[in-house]
């Protein structure tokens, strides 16, 4: 049970903590990106599509990616070129990948693939319980947490997250010193795209193995409630991450336990423990509005 827990948690908290990386790089930049459940769908549809034709899960995973870029490029046009409310835009777009991902999933519903090969770490690999539960999973377990070090390392230490956090905090002051707006929110959402998609499509390609219309079930909104909960930092995105990936995890223990519980209630779990946290951390609103970037959520005109 200790050995399906960790192991559990890990493999939940993955796809959460890849999106919800990109998001906070997107929301540091300025922009409120609520369409992260759509990209996560069409992603975990294109990545399974993939996979079923080619039979490659790193192929699979790299066209989810891709395909969370498309929906992230319509997203970034819509609110950079066209200047529309960040808000309304995202609901709409991720409404669109929900659609898109149904539509394109009809063939596939109910089908299910190989997992994808695990690389059992040397020797630690080996430790009772704790060496089957952390160190035997499949790579990209392991490269998320690596991910959001080295994203963490670029915002604190390198002109590239000088710049990211400078148009986050003030996109008029940035542009007076030579930068580029537009491009930077565009690179920031495109590549919170790309990371979303890939978390689909781990999802339905090597968490799941399978493809069943909605099964992103929500974690979209995880993902954003995250980043709020981390209060835009990195190193608490990870703790949260995993956190909510072990309220994830719990509906499954506790059916293994064989405690009589309503599965209503069971799956509920994630969202109730989501509400609960973003109301712990809203008692300290001004802490909250202190760490959020400046200009998010705000519309930029580089014309004006």
């Amino acid at each position: 049970m200790l050995v399906f827990l960790l192991a559990g948690t890990l493999t939940a908290a993955t796809p959460l903590l890849l999106a919800a990386v990109g998001e906070l790089i997107v929301e540091r930049s300025g922009i409120l990106n609520l369409s992260i459940e759509g990209m996560m769908a069409l992603g975990a549809v294109v990545g399974f599509a993939t996979i079923i034709a080619t039979g490659s899960h790193w192929l699979a995973l790299f066209s989810g990616g891709l395909a969370g870029v498309a929906l992230a490029a319509l997203f970034a046009a819509v609110v950079l070129l066209a200047l529309g409310n960040q808000v309304a835009t995202g609901i709409a777009v991720g409404i669109l990948g929900l659609g898109l991902s149904g539509v394109i999933g009809i063939p596939y519903e109910g089908m299910t693939v190989a997992p994808m090969k695990r690389l059992p770490i040397p020797f630690l690999s080996d430790i009772p319980i704790i060496g089957p539960g952390l160190f035997n999973h499949s790579l990209l377990v392991y490269l998320a947490p690596l991910l959001a070090l080295t994203i963490w390392w670029m915002l604190r230490s390198t002109k590239v997250g000088l710049v990211i956090r400078a148009v986050g905090e003030a996109p008029e002051s940035a542009h007076a010193i030579g930068y580029s707006v537009l491009a930077t929110r565009f690179l920031t959402i495109t590549l919170g795209g790309f990371l979303a998609g890939l978390a689909g499509a781990f999802i339905s390609t090597v968490s799941a193995t399978l493809w069943s219309d909605g099964m992103i079930a929500g974690r979209g909104w995880i993902v954003v409630a995250l980043v709020v909960f981390a209060a835009w930092r990195v190193d608490r995105l990870v703790i949260g991450a995993w956190l909510f990936g072990l309220a994830t995890i719990a509906e499954l223990l506790v059916q293994g336990m064989g405690i009589s519980v309503p599965s209503q209630l069971l799956t509920s779990i994630p969202y109730i423990a989501t509400i609960i946290a973003i109301s712990i951390l809203s008692m300290n609103g001004r802490k909250m509005r202190l760490n959020a970037p400046a200009s998010l959520g705000r519309t930029y005109n580089s014309t004006a």
